[in-house]
């Protein structure tokens, strides 16, 4: 970790799908037990920075580092054993194998056999429902799911790409106190992309926003100018 506690840095960042760049100079810093927020309109690079987060997409230039160690050319699986997890959008859960099955494949890279009882404490529904299939949980259980098993790698950066997507708001206010709790619990860092404005004002510490491959809007909780990132995410 560097010096002034950051967990998790994005150093001058860019991509491109073949010729065409989408990511233009992201920088980024997260201390632990701190929750940050990407927001912007659809199609402004949000989902585009997960991917290149996470290894799906290589970056063009810049680091990505966690916890002091530059992820920048690793695999997404080697990226995940140090200490990246990543929550896609939609979820990606397997429908045909059971709550507990799910959650394990995140066990895979931490070498252990059983799941941290804590997790089932954290999801208690996971816990009542371990033996029935993923594809029978509703949208909110299956978020639930897919965060579970990403905490399962015993990650020290959680990303999640539109957790709310598909989800009726009264689940929504769980998700945003499930992942509190999930920061209050394991002090790592969480880093959201997300569109629900009421959400990320819920969770975050800081809110950055992204327009074109850019972060143009940088806001901390104390002095959230709420109109402003409203205006941001006007269509």
């Amino acid at each position: 970790m560097k010096d002034d506690g950051t967990m998790f840095e994005v150093r001058n960042l860019s991509s491109a799908y073949g010729q065409s760049e989408v990511l233009h100079g992201i920088d980024l810093a997260v201390k632990p037990g701190e929750i940050v927020a990407l927001v912007g309109r659809n199609g402004m690079g949000k989902s585009t920075l997960m991917k290149s987060l996470i290894g799906v997409m290589p970056a063009r230039s810049g680091q990505i580092v966690v916890d002091g160690t530059d992820v920048t050319a690793l695999a997404p699986h080697q990226r995940v054993a140090c200490g990246l997890a990543y929550v896609p959008q939609g979820r990606q859960i397997f429908g045909t194998m059971t709550v507990k099955e799910n959650i394990e494949t995140g066990l895979v890279v931490t070498g252990k056999r059983e799941i941290p009882r804590e997790i089932f404490d954290l999801f208690p529904i996971l816990a009542e429902f371990e033996g029935r299939r993923g594809g029978n949980l509703s949208g909110g259980q299956q978020q639930q799911l897919a965060i579970a098993r990403a905490l399962a790698s015993d990650p020290k950066v959680l990303l999640l790409d539109e957790p709310t997507e598909g989800i009726q708001p009264s689940i929504i206010k769980d998700i945003a106190r499930l992942l509190r709790d999930i920061r209050s619990i394991r002090n790592l860092c969480i880093v959201v992309c997300e569109q629900v404005l009421s959400f990320v004002l819920d969770i975050a510490d800081r809110i950055f926003v992204m327009e074109g491959g850019r972060i143009v809007h940088t806001d901390s909780r104390e002095h959230v100018d709420e109109a402003a990132i409203a205006r941001f995410l006007a269509v």
